[in-house]
């Protein structure tokens, strides 16, 4: 009688794994391991990044822009995104 209270709350606290697929995540073999789809979409947005920065330094276009950071974050968050859409997506 001492765990009701727990006993009532175990449901709730699981209530967030309802979202999990049972199936399996998108995933791709690679030297035959697989690799969740996500990080394939993360490494192709940081290398979308660092290749615009290149140009953007060569081009002299990175000195006008005030939020560097923000700005090759999101172009990398952009690209990735994206990708997964169109890759990945429905």
């Amino acid at each position: 009688m001492r765990y009701r209270p727990l006993q009532r709350a175990i449901p709730v606290l699981l209530l967030p794994l309802a979202g999990c697929k049972v199936a399996g995540a998108p995933s791709f073999p690679l030297a035959g391991a697989y690799f969740p789809s996500w990080m394939l979409c993360g490494l192709l947005g940081i290398l979308v990044a660092v290749g615009l920065r290149v140009l953007f330094l060569a081009t002299d276009i990175d000195a006008l822009l005030r939020l560097r950071l923000f700005t090759y974050v999101s172009l990398g968050t952009i690209t990735g995104l994206l990708f997964w859409l169109l890759a990945f997506g429905p």
